[in-house]
């Protein structure tokens, strides 16, 4: 039986995800039952998952569990999801980055740390969500392919889930992420090529096992949607409120349209107050194809080879791309691309203002709201949040080469002041 064919019997069936009441397509709105489907027969776009939300009460949510799962009314996954194994994702904390802002020339800056996650990046929560579906769904093995951080979260959250892993990777991939990856003894392969041939390899395999869940191609509706918890947990943090502006790596461009997404829920059921929120995005120089379209005003996203020290974020046809540009277009934000040099500066700066070191992702998100409140972009008197998307512990080679000791010592007194100037 292929994947096709298992999606095929689970179509009809009830399945227990929550107030999840079907699938819907981007394009043109075609509406069928929840399944491990990712595109729509009708127009050929991605599907995405819409639901019967019930009425929310703030108090019900905060009495929640420190994870994701206070929020799983808002979810595609069981109602006993936090009562399953699972790595318990999200609950991260938002920093008020009063350096940072003073550095930056601007009045407000919240820093949303999602280094703090299991694995160390915000694709915990995605992964976490995708389980809970596969699980439903009668799936048996996690899988995925990866520019890093997935990788990480799907072979821990098999682990922890008890499940089989098999986790597709660049073989050019960063060592700590591929060390990351394989100390929960899954499968995890390095392939000879780029992000985008793995993904194209992962599609194929999933046409081709049954029981084999790729978390962001088969239940790849579900997965996305746990980058709306990132939105959720902001609003919260701030005091039940949405934030002025916020700035949002591109990758795949999933996670910037599901934060806006995850806004507009959260005034859907009550929660917040329907006020306008600009969404900024942030891409490296080296695979800029959203930036491009977006700086020539183009509609359709062409696709690029990657070149960039941000892997994190090296994806040459990224699939929500079209989507991106909408919103940011919809909501008056914009969207900037920053060199390898400035993501590096990034990095630096962000650690010497914050104590916070953030992977090349972060300092993508970093320099480009540098750059883009330089260039006007975005409202220096505005409430702004930066997303920071992983640790950079995971990218050490991309600032090694740039940083060290000041100076080696003798271990004396004299030395020491000696070598400090003092």
């Amino acid at each position: 039986m292929t994947a096709a064919a298992h999606a095929a019997t689970t179509a009809g069936k009830k399945f227990d995800l929550g107030n999840a009441v079907e699938l819907v397509s981007k394009e043109e709105g075609h509406r069928q039952p929840l399944a491990p489907e990712f595109v729509s027969l009708e127009d050929f776009s991605p599907l995405e998952v819409a639901y019967d939300f019930p009425q929310l009460r703030r108090e019900d949510i905060e009495a929640g569990p420190r994870s994701i799962w206070r929020y799983k009314q808002l979810l595609p996954v069981p109602s006993n999801v936090d009562q399953i194994p699972n790595t318990e994702p999200g609950c991260t904390r938002l920093i008020q980055a009063d350096n940072l802002a003073k550095a930056l020339g601007v009045k407000k800056i919240w820093i949303k740390d999602d280094t703090g996650n299991p694995t160390h990046s915000f694709k915990d929560r995605v992964v976490a969500v995708a389980l809970a579906a596969a699980r439903e769904f009668g799936f048996k093995v996690l899988a995925c392919p990866s520019t890093g951080n997935l990788a990480n979260a799907v072979a821990a959250a098999a682990a922890r889930a008890g499940w089989d892993s098999v986790v597709l990777v660049p073989k050019t991939l960063e060592r700590a992420k591929i060390l990351m990856s394989a100390v929960y003894d899954g499968s995890l392969l390095a392939v000879d090529g780029n992000y985008d041939d793995v993904n194209r390899l992962a599609t194929e395999l999933a046409g081709e096992h049954e029981d084999w869940a790729f978390v962001n191609v088969n239940v790849r509706p579900y997965y996305s949607e746990g980058s709306k918890t990132l939105a959720f947990e902001v609003a919260e943090q701030l005091g039940w409120r949405r934030p002025e502006q916020i700035v949002v790596p591109i990758a795949s461009g999933s996670q910037l349209t599901k934060v806006y997404k995850g806004f507009n829920e959260l005034s859907q059921v009550g929660l917040v107050e329907d006020s306008p929120v600009k969404i900024f995005g942030a891409q490296a120089t080296g695979c800029s194809p959203v930036s491009t379209a977006y700086r020539n005003g183009h509609d359709v996203v062409q696709p690029v080879k990657p070149d960039t020290i941000a892997r994190s974020l090296a994806i040459g046809a990224p699939a929500d791309g079209p989507y991106v540009l909408d919103v940011v277009r919809k909501t008056g934000g914009a969207i900037e691309d920053v060199t390898d040099d400035e993501v590096r500066a990034g990095i630096r700066l962000l650690a010497r203002t914050e104590g916070i070191f953030a992977e090349t992702a972060g300092g993508v998100t970093v320099a480009t709201a540098k750059k883009l409140i330089e260039a006007g972009k975005i409202d220096p008197d505005a409430e702004t949040v930066l997303l920071i998307t992983g640790d950079g512990l995971k990218t050490l080679d991309a600032v090694e080469g740039e940083l060290g000791p000041k100076a080696t010592v003798a271990p004396t007194t004299e030395s020491v002041n000696q070598a400090l100037g003092l």
